[in-house]
């Protein structure tokens, strides 16, 4: 495990395989908007290593997909996804993957 708080990876469901070079962006939500906390690209196994700080707070996060980058001049519906979440107890990892095709997609709270 890498020692940002929140985790995520891409795996192409589509094609079968971890999705490298994805662009993601990780925000936390405050009084005054969205603020980043971090950004980085998927590896060859689809993961981000470190894409954020190594503790957070109690509160609302998002991560955001560049999958217009990913498919380049593919076709394909989503030019970005947005997966936003809760974090209730700050001392849990949260492990955030995306299942993702160019006409659908899927996440859920991993481990």
């Amino acid at each position: 495990m890498t020692g940002s708080a929140i985790t995520t990876h891409v795996l192409d469901t589509a094609a079968g395989h971890p999705a490298r070079g994805v662009a993601v962006r990780l925000e936390a939500r405050d009084a005054d908007g969205w603020r980043e906390l971090g950004s980085g690209r998927t590896d060859d196994d689809g993961r981000v290593t470190s894409i954020g700080p190594g503790s957070v707070r109690a509160g609302d996060y998002r991560l955001i997909f560049d999958t217009a980058g990913y498919y380049g001049d593919r076709d394909r519906f989503f030019p970005e996804v947005t997966v936003t979440f809760t974090v209730t107890d700050p001392r849990q990892h949260h492990h955030v993957p995306l299942l993702l095709s160019p006409f659908a997609m899927s996440t859920y709270r991993g481990s």
